[in-house]
């Protein structure tokens, strides 16, 4: 048995140095095939050099617009003075809002609200001044991309007109085409980026790279912009209401106080030198001094609630802390011509290697 053992084993070993010998015949058979072929891969070497040279020499250079900002935090009742406005808001039965600051406005959903379309469209359609004339950004989009003469043989796209601050639902089907075109373009990972570094850390990057260092500058500002004037208009819109209603009952209990007020003043003018003996004469002028101090007593509280409504106001906004904007000039950014003859000879050669090896292999197979 042992013996039987011994033979086996040896018959492997010798199975596996034929296979190492076959192994290294095979390697120096290939190396000899592409070694004849050496002319070949050297010249598919410098035309990939070349082409790689071509394209850094046609390629227009990009540049990148970097903003940094801040979320702002929302320490709900956590704080000092705060803690207390929160309190006495809640003796009074006013709900100013919990600590919660998430929902859209959550830093890893802001990505995803910077790139909708409601609010790239909103700031394609802003003005800006241009050469001394005020145009909308998508205008300027259209001109620095020539759009307009690729469109020569689209008459009802050539004379599409975006004008600063358009009403957006007065749009023509050709100009909400554009609009969703140059859209899909911007929000492109090539061009726009927003990148958290960190989940536990609230500040975040905006990027947005163009082949026109003005218009990766504006568009990378005004898309800031417009998502903080997004959230004043939506998270704080009930604070506003709140605030704006409780603005309008005190001014009308004050002028209501200012009149009894005057109506104390003028009914006790009536009754001077009043013989105490007709009390009925003097029911007017108590009535209106009860108006006073009911007015005075509701005018009192609304003001308190007034105050803690503006309290929460400036305590929802703003939602964005701009720490770092761009500056021209921008971040230019281009191929460099020794990367791209180095990078395209190496890929053109070893794409020519890859098909000397198939094709010898192939026909192998075939014969």
């Amino acid at each position: 048995m042992a013996l039987e053992n011994n033979q086996i084993n040896n018959v492997n070993a010798d199975n596996d140095e034929i296979s190492l010998k076959e192994l290294i015949i095979k390697i120096k058979e290939w190396g000899s095939f592409l070694k004849s072929k050496w002319k070949l891969i050297f010249i598919a070497g410098i035309i990939g050099a070349c082409i790689g040279l071509t394209i850094a020499l046609f390629e227009k250079p990009t540049y990148k617009a970097v903003l940094t900002f801040a979320m702002e935090e929302d320490k709900g009742s956590g704080g000092g003075g705060l803690s207390g406005a929160l309190g006495l808001a809640s003796s009074f039965g006013i709900d100013l809002g919990g600590a919660g600051g998430g929902g859209a406005f959550a830093a890893s959903n802001l990505a995803e609200l910077m790139k909708s379309r409601l609010l790239v469209e909103k700031v394609l359609l802003e003005p800006i001044e241009i050469n001394g004339k005020t145009i909308s950004l998508a205008e300027y989009y259209i001109q620095i991309n020539e759009l307009r003469e690729k469109w020569e043989d689209k008459p009802e796209l050539k004379n599409t007109q975006f004008l600063p601050n358009a009403d957006r639902s007065n749009f023509t089907l050709q100009q909400d085409s554009i609009l969703q075109k140059i859209h899909k373009s911007l929000i492109d990972k090539e061009h726009l980026s927003i990148m958290q570094k960190d989940k536990k850390v609230t500040i975040l990057s905006i990027e947005v790279t163009s082949e026109n260092e003005l218009f990766s500058k504006i568009f990378c500002e005004s898309i800031a912009k417009e998502t903080s004037d997004f959230y004043i208009e939506t998270k704080s819109k009930k604070s506003k209401i709140n605030v704006n209603v409780l603005q309008r009952q005190v001014d009308s209990v004050r002028n209501e106080l200012n009149g009894a007020i005057a109506g104390v003043a003028n009914e006790t003018d009536n009754v001077y030198n009043l013989n105490p003996a007709f009390n009925i004469k003097g029911a007017p002028s108590k009535k209106k001094q009860i108006d006073v101090q009911a007015n005075t007593a509701i005018l009192t509280n609304l003001v308190v609630q007034l105050e803690l409504a503006k309290i929460t106001l400036r305590k929802e906004t703003p939602l964005i802390q701009l720490i770092d904007r761009p500056i021209l000039p921008l971040q230019k950014e281009k191929f460099g011509k020794l990367k791209s003859i180095i990078l395209g000879g190496f890929l053109s050669s070893f794409l020519f290697i890859l098909y000397l090896i198939f094709g010898r292999l192939y026909k192998k197979l075939v014969a």
